[in-house]
């Protein structure tokens, strides 16, 4: 039995790389360091945080998860567990925000272990350059079948996304609304335009869905946001992925940062071996040698700019990267998950014509100012340039 328990998503990206990691990883004594369980990716939703925490040593989330977690103190502050040197260059080290997104009332709730935002898909051969605006989405879908990402909470966050570019980050503190009229109205306005003309059944489709879809029937040829998988931009039916679409020329590309964390539990008695495996998961060598040929995404930037990685991912990470170094961070607050899901089934309806537009937004609205404010230190964790806490340019 191994000393340590820990879950994490059921899906190659999510567990391939733990479990290699753990075959050689023992303890002081020479036992089994870690076992990973997986569940589905939705697992969160179904199973509340502290159940989770109080059954296993090291979780596997994103950030969204914080809020909850905290507020039932299922987790334990990270600070005290790694070096402070060493958690600082990770900061650094870290691509886009995907390091801060895990930073919540002063402390680091999570290890960056993957970085993930969404971005553009396209078949290559009935899309040879991707849009690099919303305006030649548009035109794009006249000639080729585009779809969008509505299933489960998604059609909320590629909402958000396109208010992102369109110059508006959704609120992250509840209290004004998550978006303002005016900018809510243009983003639905233009997801419903899209929508009109998608092909069949793929709103119920959730990314991986989506990009198998792509990859197998060809029959959606663009998709303008969609979590990147790299696992979909190599092999047959390979795809092309590219930075989302920005609302004019050089503007700001419209993106909600996903990935994965790597937590501990508050039952969690992390001794050095732990400390240890989980350090070398986010080493560089391991991010740009190890992670990515067990199919997993790393999250260092030297890993994402690293030309071997990049040739075996068919570019993916260099093609997305302005994408992700630019993303928005969603509110980590608790119940924001349920909100995020009960948003997007308003956002649908109102997509599908089935509800009128503008008393959707103020739903959505209105739902978000029923959560609880985040603390001031999260408001601002949340909205702190990057160039501030990761010596880099944000925008």
């Amino acid at each position: 039995m191994a000393r340590y328990r820990g879950l994490t998503w059921d899906h190659p990206r999510g567990r391939d790389a733990l479990e290699a990691a753990a075959r050689d990883a023992v303890d002081a004594r020479g036992e089994a360091l870690i076992a990973w369980a997986v569940h589905p990716l939705e697992g969160f939703e179904s199973s509340p945080i502290e159940e989770l925490a109080a059954a296993y040593d090291v979780i596997v989330l994103d950030h969204p998860h914080l809020g909850d977690a905290l507020a039932a103190g299922a987790l334990q502050p990270l600070d005290g567990v790694f070096e402070a040197s060493w958690l600082e260059g990770l900061a650094a080290a870290s691509v886009g925000p995907s390091h801060r997104s895990y930073v919540l009332d002063g402390a680091l709730w999570a290890l960056p272990l993957d970085a993930a935002t969404q971005v553009a898909a396209s078949v290559p051969e009935l899309v040879p350059e991707a849009p690099r605006t919303w305006g030649e989405v548009d035109e794009l879908a006249v000639r080729q079948p585009v779809a969008l990402s509505l299933a489960g909470p998604h059609a909320l966050l590629s909402f958000a996304s396109l208010c992102v570019a369109l110059g508006e980050e959704p609120a992250t503190v509840a209290g004004a609304g998550f978006v303002s009229a005016a900018t809510g109205a243009d983003a639905l306005e233009r997801m419903t335009r899209l929508a009109r003309s998608a092909p069949a059944g793929s709103a119920t489709l959730n990314p991986i869905g989506l990009l198998d879809r792509m990859r197998r029937e060809r029959d959606i040829a663009y998709v303008p946001l969609v979590y990147g998988y790299v696992t979909a931009a190599t092999g047959p039916g390979a795809l092309r992925f590219d930075d989302a679409p920005a609302a004019t020329p050089g503007g700001r590309r419209g993106s909600t940062i996903g990935g994965t964390g790597i937590a501990l539990s508050a039952r969690c008695r992390p001794h050095a071996d732990l400390v240890a495996h989980l350090r070398w998961l986010l080493e560089p060598a391991a991010q740009t040698g190890f992670i990515p040929p067990h199919a997993g995404q790393p999250s260092l930037r030297a890993a994402w700019t690293d030309a071997g990685v990049n040739a075996a991912a068919g570019g993916f990470y260099r093609s997305t990267l302005a994408t992700i170094e630019d993303a928005w961070v969603r509110p980590r607050v608790a119940g924001y998950v349920p909100f995020q899901s009960a948003a997007s089934a308003i956002l649908r309806d109102a997509i599908a014509g089935r509800t009128d537009a503008a008393a959707a937004i103020e739903r959505v609205n209105a739902l978000f100012d029923e959560l609880g404010p985040a603390s001031a230190v999260a408001a601002a964790s949340a909205h702190e340039p990057v160039a501030a806490t990761a010596g880099r340019n944000h925008r």
